[in-house]
C-alpha cells in the first residue's frame, strides 16, 4: 500500500505545484454548465457569495469551544454543546429547536480486569488510565476528572473468569479458522484487535461461538508506532491509548434499543418500551477496551499455537493462540438508564417547494473530547450554516427547505439520527438529499461515499471548491486517489466502477448518520471527510491539541469541508431538476448482479428476470437522463419521479433476520458492520448457503429493480 502510493509522489508533487494559488475568484470566472440546472448563471453568483463567508479562523475557535470539556452524551456537557450549537443556528437566522429524546444508555460504575499466568502471577491489570509523559511535550487534557473510564457503550455486565483465546481482529473467517483448528470458545475470553470490522460484530461472533467475554485492544500494527511516531510526537495512538466505541449490534438496527422503529419522544410511554433483552441489538456478553500497555503483558504470555499467517501484530515478541497461560478476571457494571438526549435542528422554509427537505446533519456528541470525531465536522457545519445564514440575511431563500441537524448519542449507536428519522419517516419520503458529514478533518486528503445517483453530484460540487493545496478540491482528489485503497478503520473505500478516468466515490455502508436516512426509509445520501494519519480515534488523545499539531493547524480543511458542505445543500435545494444519476445506478446494480451471478453457492438460481429488470432500468435512465438535460421537459412531475426512484428500493418487509434495514441495494454487513454489503438479501443468503432464501431475495430485488424502472418511466 505505502509502496503503491509513493511511487506517484513525484507525480503528484509537480501536479500539485502546477495547480498552485488558484484563486477563488478564478473558480467564478466563466459560468459551468452544471447538472440539474438549466441556466447555472445565477447559481454561480450565489455560490460565490456563499464561498466567501466560511472562515477558517471562526471554524478553529468553534471547534476550540466544542472540544472544551468532554461531552459523552446525555450529560450536562453535552447539553452545553446543543445550547452552543442552537445559538449559532439562530445567529445565522434559522428556524431552531432542541428535541429531546429519551433513550436507554449506560455509563459505567466499574469497569476492571486482571490477567494472571497459569501460576498465579499478576501479569495485567486495568484499564490503564490513558496518559503520556508530562515532559518533553505531554497532554494539556489527559487529567481533566471529567474523563470517563474507557467502556463499551452496549456493554453487557458482569463479574466472569476465563482463559484467554486471541482471535486476530475477529472477524468471521477468523473464528472459523480457530473452530477449524479445534479451539473451543465456550467459557473462554476472547482477546481481539481493532480493526477490519466493526467492533460490534467482533462482540457478536464471539457470543455465538460460546465466549463469555471479550478484550479489544488497539495493535500498534494498526494504528499505533508501526506506522509512524506516537502521541505526542507524531499522530499516532501512545502506549496508553484506548479506542472507546460501541459494541451495538447496529447490523440489526441502530437507535435506542427499547424502541426498534418507534421514536423515543419524552412523551412515549414506558409500556411502548420493549426489553433490550429479547430485541436483537444488545450484546449479553461483557466486553471491554484496552489499549496495547495492557494487551501487551497477556499476549507475550499465551501460550498453545503459534498464530496464523496475518495474526501476528506489532508488538515485538511471537503471538500465540492462548487457551492456556492465562486466564482474566472481568468485571464490567454497566449503569443502564433511560436519558435524555439533545438533537438541535435548524430550518430554512423553502419558497417554492417546503416539503422537499434537504437534510444537512452532524454528531455532537463524543467519547471523551472529540476534536476529530465528530467535533470537526460540527465545526465545518457550523461554518456552512455561517454561509447560508449570510445569504439568508440578504434576502435569499432557497427553493425548497434545508435542514441542519446536530445529532446527539450517535457514539453509542446512531441514536439521535435513528430517532429523528423514526419520527419524521413520512415526511422524509419526500426528502430529497441526506448530506452526512462526521469525521470532518482528520487531514488533507478528501474523500466521499455515497448513493451512484449523487456520485457524480459530489465530484461536480468538489470541483467549484478551492483546496487549500492549490487548485480545487476535486484537482486535489483526483491525485490523492491515485493508488488509493479501502481504509478499513474509517470506512472510507473507493468503488471499482467509477468511470474510466473518475474519482472513486465509495458506497455508504454504516457506522454514521446516513444509516437510518438511506437504509430506513431511503433518502439519497452522501459522506464527505478529509483524512489523513489518525491514531488517536476515540481515545483521550483525540482532542484540540492533537488536532492543531497533526491535523489541520490552521483550519483550512474545515473552511473546505464547510464549503463543500454547504455548496452540497445549496445546489440540491435550488436545482431545477433533481441532479440524480440513476445510469450509474443502473449500471452499478448490473455489476453487483452480475459478480453475485459468480458465486459457487448461486448456481443454482436464475438471474434472468433480475437482469432484464436492470436493463429495463436503465433504459429508462438513460431516457430519463436526456429529458434531465432538457430545459423544457424540466417539470415537478419529473421531479416526484426521479425522487421516488430511490424510494422504490426500500422493501416493506426489510431484510431477513433485520428487518429495521429496507434498502435492498445497500446495508451494512452482518459480519462487517461498516462495510457496505451490495444487494444484500440475495448476497448473505448466498453467503450462508440458502438457496431457499437467495431465491426469496432474488426475487424481492427483481421487483424493486422494476419499481423503479417504472417511477423513471413515469417522469417521461
Amino acid at each position: 500500500m505505502l509502496t503503491c502510493r509513493a511511487a506517484f509522489r513525484p507525480i503528484r508533487a509537480f501536479l500539485s505545484v502546477m495547480l498552485l494559488a488558484t484563486p477563488l475568484a478564478s473558480l467564478a470566472q466563466g459560468t459551468p454548465s452544471v447538472f440539474g440546472y438549466s441556466d447555472f448563471t445565477a447559481q454561480a453568483k450565489i455560490d460565490a457569495r456563499f464561498l466567501a463567508v466560511p472562515d477558517a479562523r471562526l471554524a478553529g475557535e468553534e471547534l476550540k469551544t466544542l472540544t472544551a470539556k468532554p461531552h459523552l452524551a446525555a450529560t450536562k456537557e453535552d447539553y452545553e454543546t446543543a445550547q452552543y450549537v442552537a445559538q449559532k443556528f439562530k445567529a445565522a437566522g434559522l428556524e431552531t429547536e432542541i428535541v429531546p429524546y429519551r433513550v436507554l444508555l449506560n455509563q459505567p460504575r466499574k469497569v476492571s480486569f486482571e490477567a494472571k499466568s497459569d501460576s498465579g502471577t499478576v501479569l495485567s491489570t486495568g484499564p490503564t488510565p490513558e496518559h503520556v509523559p508530562d515532559q518533553p511535550v505531554g497532554d494539556p487534557f489527559q487529567n481533566d476528572p471529567r474523563i470517563v473510564m474507557p467502556f463499551n457503550g452496549s456493554s453487557g455486565s458482569g463479574d466472569v473468569t476465563g482463559e484467554i483465546v486471541y482471535a486476530n481482529y475477529g472477524r468471521l473467517e477468523d473464528f472459523d479458522k480457530l473452530a477449524a483448528m479445534h479451539i473451543d470458545l465456550h467459557g473462554k475470553i476472547v482477546l481481539v484487535r481493532y480493526g477490519a470490522n466493526f467492533r460490534g460484530v467482533k462482540v457478536y461472533i464471539a457470543e455465538q461461538r460460546g465466549a463469555i467475554g471479550v478484550l479489544i485492544y488497539s495493535d500498534p500494527f494498526d494504528d499505533g508506532y508501526f506506522k509512524g511516531d506516537a502521541y505526542p510526537e507524531g499522530p499516532w495512538r501512545p502506549d496508553t491509548g484506548v479506542q472507546r466505541g460501541s459494541v451495538q449490534y447496529l447490523f440489526k438496527y441502530p437507535g435506542d434499543p427499547q424502541t426498534p422503529g418507534v421514536a423515543s419522544t419524552v412523551d412515549l410511554p414506558d409500556s411502548a418500551r420493549q426489553d433490550p433483552a429479547h430485541t436483537g441489538n444488545q450484546p449479553n456478553i461483557i466486553s471491554v477496551p484496552i489499549s496495547y500497555h495492557d494487551a501487551a503483558p497477556i499476549l507475550k504470555e499465551l501460550k498453545g499455537a503459534a498464530v496464523p499467517k496475518g495474526w501476528q501484530g506489532a508488538l515485538p515478541f511471537s503471538y500465540h493462540l492462548g487457551g492456556s497461560g492465562v486466564s482474566v478476571h472481568l468485571v464490567s457494571d454497566q449503569d443502564y438508564q433511560v436519558r435524555t438526549i439533545w438533537d438541535v435542528i435548524g430550518k430554512i422554509k423553502g419558497s417554492q417547494s417546503p416539503d422537499n427537505w434537504v437534510v444537512v446533519g452532524n454528531h455532537r456528541d463524543a467519547w471523551v473530547y472529540g476534536a476529530v470525531d465528530p467535533n470537526s465536522g460540527t465545526a465545518a457545519m457550523l461554518e456552512a450554516v455561517h454561509g447560508i445564514g449570510a445569504l439568508i440575511k440578504s434576502g435569499w431563500r432557497p427553493k425548497r427547505t434545508i435542514i441542519f441537524g446536530s445529532w446527539d448519542a450517535e457514539e453509542e449507536g446512531l441514536i439521535g439520527s435513528t430517532e429523528w428519522t423514526e419520527q419524521h419517516a413520512e415526511a422524509l419520503q419526500r426528502a430529497v438529499a441526506y448530506f452526512n458529514v462526521d469525521v470532518a478533518v482528520a487531514g488533507t486528503d478528501f474523500a466521499a461515499e455515497a448513493v451512484p445517483s449523487l456520485k457524480q453530484f459530489i465530484r461536480e460540487v468538489a470541483k467549484q471548491v478551492p483546496s487549500p493545496k492549490g487548485g480545487t478540491v476535486y484537482d486535489q482528489w483526483k491525485l490523492d486517489s491515485i493508488g488509493e485503497v479501502p481504509d478499513a478503520s474509517t470506512g472510507h473505500s473507493p468503488h471499482a466502477n467509477a468511470p474510466n478516468g473518475e474519482i472513486p466515490v465509495g458506497d455508504l455502508g454504516s457506522g454514521s448518520d446516513f444509516t437510518p436516512f438511506l437504509q430506513h426509509v431511503g433518502v439519497p445520501s452522501t459522506d464527505i471527510g478529509s483524512h489523513g494519519d489518525y491514531g488517536v480515534y476515540h481515545s483521550v488523545f483525540d482532542n484540540y491539541a492533537w488536532y492543531i499539531q497533526n491535523a489541520d493547524p490552521t483550519f483550512v480543511y474545515l473552511q473546505e469541508i464547510a464549503r463543500v458542505l454547504g455548496l452540497e445543500a445549496l445546489h440540491m435545494a435550488d436545482a431545477d431538476v433533481l441532479p440524480y444519476d440513476y445510469v450509474t445506478y443502473a449500471k452499478e446494480i448490473a455489476a453487483y448482479i452480475e459478480q453475485a451471478k459468480t458465486r459457487p453457492s448461486a448456481k443454482t438460481l436464475d438471474f434472468t428476470a433480475a437482469q432484464a429488470a436492470t436493463s429495463r432500468f436503465l433504459r429508462a435512465a438513460e431516457a430519463v437522463h436526456s429529458r434531465q438535460l432538457t430545459p423544457s421537459g424540466i417539470s415537478p412531475q419529473l421531479n416526484a419521479a426521479l425522487r421516488a426512484t430511490e424510494s422504490a428500493f426500500i422493501s416493506s418487509a426489510g431484510l431477513p433476520n433485520r428487518a429495521w434495514y429496507k434498502h435492498t441495494i445497500y446495508a451494512p454487513g452482518e459480519y462487517t458492520g461498516y462495510a457496505a454489503v451490495v444487494i444484500p438479501g440475495v448476497n448473505e443468503a448466498l453467503e450462508s448457503k440458502n438457496p431457499t432464501l437467495a431465491a426469496e431475495q432474488l426475487s424481492v430485488l427483481t421487483q424493486s429493480i422494476n419499481q423503479a424502472a417504472q417511477s423513471l418511466e413515469n417522469g417521461l
